[in-house]
């Protein structure tokens, strides 16, 4: 199995080296998503509060009893700008990311990263106008505690979980196409089962993603080349910061309360 087709030394015990190194890249992949977390969500945020506004003299649109939008918020939820706002963070992810891999320096990617973690905060920014802040803060913990659980497990298992792979996949594209047949079509009950599955299948990719960039390291450790796997940790951070926010976002769809 891959998890085990470590690097030993001729006694056959792991270096302390590739030991050490493994920590050292999973606290830099934890610690870029936290961060990509972080900007996401502050500009969703701050976003969601230039766009609403409880004073009538401000406002370009009324929303509900003594909420409304603001002119930026016209232009961000209702103009045909929504759609740009809602499919760019899914351009980025095909377009963005493939050129910054071949053409930028670890540190370059980064950047990229955060720069796609703002501009998936300009596009989640809606979830404070639909849900209410507390159930927005309450089922994020519930993710929190869900994925590090998962993740755990997917780092410490020694079963070989990476024919999941193809399958969880195929269950990505499967609900993405129900996503946008949906956006059409409005039914709750097709929402609700594509967020039980979304929970389903985004759960098992934080299991399957978190072995995977363990095992590429490990695959890859001795090589040395620190730019290739500096690279790789961005990248592993993007895989568990899609795993989140889509968690994230399916278990609001279920459990939210909305305003």
């Amino acid at each position: 199995m891959a998890e085990h087709q470590t690097i030993r030394t001729a006694g056959g015990i792991r270096t302390a080296e590739i030991d050490q190194g493994l920590r050292a890249h999973m606290n830099k992949v934890y610690g870029t998503m936290s961060v990509g977390m972080l900007i996401t969500f502050a500009a969703a945020w701050g976003i969601a509060g230039l766009a609403v506004t409880t004073d009538p003299s401000a406002a370009a649109a009324q929303i509900g009893p003594n909420e409304y939008l603001t002119s930026l918020g016209v232009a961000l939820y209702t103009s045909p700008l929504k759609w740009v706002i809602m499919f760019a963070p899914l351009a980025f992810i095909f377009f963005g990311f493939g050129a910054a891999m071949n053409r930028l320096p670890a540190a370059g990617v980064q950047l990229t990263f955060y720069v796609f973690a703002a501009l998936m905060g300009l596009s989640l920014s809606s979830i404070f106008l639909v849900f209410t802040g507390y159930s927005i803060a309450q089922i994020f913990f519930i993710t929190s505690i869900a994925f590090a659980g998962l993740s755990l497990w997917g780092y410490t298992t020694k079963k070989d979980i990476s024919g999941w792979g193809s399958f969880l996949i195929m269950g990505v594209i499967g609900l993405l196409v129900a996503s946008i047949v949906n956006i059409f079509l409005g039914s709750p009950a097709i929402m609700f089962a594509i967020s039980i599955l979304g929970v389903l299948i985004f759960a098992g990719l934080t299991a399957y993603d978190t072995q995977k960039i363990k095992t590429t390291y490990l695959e890859h450790a001795m090589h040395g080349d620190q730019e290739w796997l500096g690279k790789a940790a961005i990248m592993g951070a993007l895989n568990l910061y899609l795993d989140f926010i889509n968690m994230f976002m399916f278990l609001l769809q279920l459990l939210g309360n909305r305003e």
